[in-house]
Parts: structure tokens; sequence; C-alpha cells
């Protein structure tokens, strides 16, 4: 684990779950996979923080009784700023996935889930990180994010630090009219928000998707009003919009742009579960390294390395395969650099929709 108020550049908490997955007949069920948003965010920042920069990825893992060894050495091979939290007296949260026709998914606990909120980061280098990853309701991002600024200022009255980057995933349930105005309110609490197109028309009670592709004047027009209110305490905060194989919108204060997603055929998309947390990974730490100060000022470095996140989390069931050499290390038996420079020759051709 990381030790120094400096050594973290990412840290979310999203929570950790074992997931079962049950596919349609014939295929079998695929059972103890690592899941869970805090873990598909922690791979989309691994993945552009090889070691030693990889004890930079901070998340928690809380351990129940029933924690497979297994998954204690995948976890141990990635070599991050992992918290690891032994709580023998509960079982681990855990999760199923039901898939069926027409990318049909079901989701329910299987056993009790444990939350993370700010208390997790007491006594831990991971109070100090640089980003945080939040995914929850609005009113759960005004509190967290009040909430850590308020520990980190207790703990430092000799030594004043830097204000983190807050990136927000609202959830899917409270995307709704009804939570708006709170919607608001949490705006002006982050520097990043990023809904799923989805997601976003849920705030407006908008359909934001056609047959074949999203709407994309009207996701451009809902971000315009969300802008207009005001992203950030200084109101120069910005929005991600995820759609999938429609890539995604980037805009904050005079930018609007597109971006395509990395995989242009569905056939390289096996299991697209955790695409959108691998994502804010890779957002994350682009936010803090993709330029010489961090800052949304990196916003479109940081959308790149987000979309080559999502595209390594979203190519298998699970998590995607590490591999390291005397050359470095691969991700699927890619380099990551190698896909990041074929991705750059893609957006050069790219036209916008």
């Amino acid at each position: 684990m990381a030790t120094n108020m400096d050594d973290i550049d990412f840290c979310t908490l999203g929570m950790f779950i074992i997931d079962e997955i049950e596919f349609p007949p014939p295929k079998p069920p695929e059972k103890d996979i690592l899941g869970g948003a805090g873990s598909y965010s922690a791979l989309g920042a691994r993945i552009f923080s090889p070691a030693p920069k990889s004890k930079s990825v901070g998340w928690i893992v809380d351990c129940g009784s029933d924690f497979p060894l297994e998954l204690r050495e995948f976890i141990a091979q990635w070599e991050t700023g992992v918290v690891i939290r032994e709580t023998p007296d509960r079982l681990t949260t855990r999760g199923w996935n039901g898939y069926g026709e027409h990318e049909h998914r079901a989701f329910k606990y299987m056993t009790p889930k444990l939350r993370l909120d700010h208390q997790a980061l007491v006594d831990t280098p991971l109070l100090w990180s640089k980003s945080f990853h939040l995914i929850c309701s609005p009113l759960r991002c005004i509190d967290l994010v009040e909430n850590i600024l308020a520990l980190r200022k207790k703990a430092s009255k000799s030594a004043p630090n830097a204000s983190p980057l807050f990136i927000w995933e609202p959830v899917p349930d409270l995307c709704v009219p009804e939570e708006y105005e709170n919607c608001l309110k949490a705006l002006k609490c982050v520097d990043i928000v990023s809904p799923n197109n989805g997601e976003l028309g849920g705030f407006f009670g908008k359909d934001t998707m056609n047959k074949d592709h999203v709407k994309y004047r009207l996701i451009e027009s809902l971000c315009n009003r969300w802008l207009e209110s005001g992203i950030g305490a200084d109101g120069g905060g910005g929005i991600v919009v995820r759609c999938g194989k429609d890539g995604c919108l980037m805009t904050r204060r005079e930018m609007c742009s597109w971006m395509p997603a990395y995989h242009q055929s569905a056939e390289k998309v096996v299991d697209p579960t955790g695409g959108g947390n691998g994502f804010l990974g890779g957002l994350a730490v682009g936010l803090v390294r993709g330029g010489e100060m961090p800052g949304v000022h990196n916003l479109s470095q940081a959308v790149v390395w987000g979309s080559i996140a999502a595209s390594f989390a979203i190519e298998q069931v699970g998590m995607s395969v590490l591999k390291k050499s005397g050359d470095g290390e691969t991700w699927n038996g890619v380099k990551v650099q190698d896909r990041l420079a074929e991705f750059k020759q893609l957006l050069d051709r790219y036209v916008q929709p």
C-alpha cells in the first residue's frame, strides 16, 4: 500500500462485489468473478498505471469469511494501493447477474452489501487522493464531497493540500425528474459528472435513444442546461456522457465534442458490464496525469484514456488479463500504448455526428 500523502492519484468509493454470472443455456455460469463498480474503476485506472505507478491506484476491498484465496492472489498481482479490510464476522458482498435475450440483464444481491463512505478513508493514504470516483445519488454525492473535504482539512492543519478532483457517476435508480433539483446542487460540488445517455435523459424525463443510435442533438441540449446551471464551485467543470457504441460527448465551457468508441465492431464486445466504471477510472487518472498539472483542462486527453480503459474492460467476462514481462505489461495481450496510438489514428479520421 502507498503511504505518503502524494502517493495516491485515484481513489474510488465504488463497492467491491464478487459476481456470479448466469447466461442463457447451454453456456455454463461463471462464479467467483471479481466485480463491482469499485473493482472496474480501479481496473480502468490501473491499466494506465504500470508498476510502480500502480501503487497510486486506491480502492477498498472488504473480505468476508468466504473470500476466495484465488481472488486475493488476483488482486495482489495488480500491485495497487488497495486497502484490504478483513470482516470475518460477515460474508463478502456477492451479486447475481442474469443475462437473457436482447442484452437484458437482471441483478440482485445474494448477501448483504457493505456500502463505502468517507469514514472508510480515515487513517488511510486514500484520504489524500488527487481524484475521487463517486457512484451515488445526488444528495449522497454532496454529503461525500463535504465530508471528504472536512476530513482532509481536519487532518492537514499544519500542511494545507490542494483540493482533489471529484468525478461523479450518478446511480441509475435516482436519475429521475424528482431528483433534478438535488442533481443541480450536486453538480456544484464536483469537477466532472458522467452519466450514460439513459441516466442523463432520466433526470429530464427524456428518451435519448433512436432505433439505432443516441439522439445526439438532444444530448447536447440537455448538457447545455446543466452547464448553464453550473458545474463545480466556479462553473468550470465538465460533463462526459457515455453512449456505448456511439462513443461519448465531452463538454464544458466553450467546448463540445463527440469521441467515438474504440471498438467499432460489436463482435469485440463480450460483456459490457463494468465498461462505464472502467472508463471513469481511466478518465480520472487522465485528469490527474494528462497534462503538466492536474485539472479539468486535461479533459480531452482524459476522455481518450477513459475510452481505452473501457475497451479493455468489455472484451471478456470479468477482469482484463494482466501479463508482465521484461518489456512491460500487456492487458488482454495488448500494450496499452499501442492501443492508444491506434485509437489516435481513428480520431484523425473521425467525423463529428
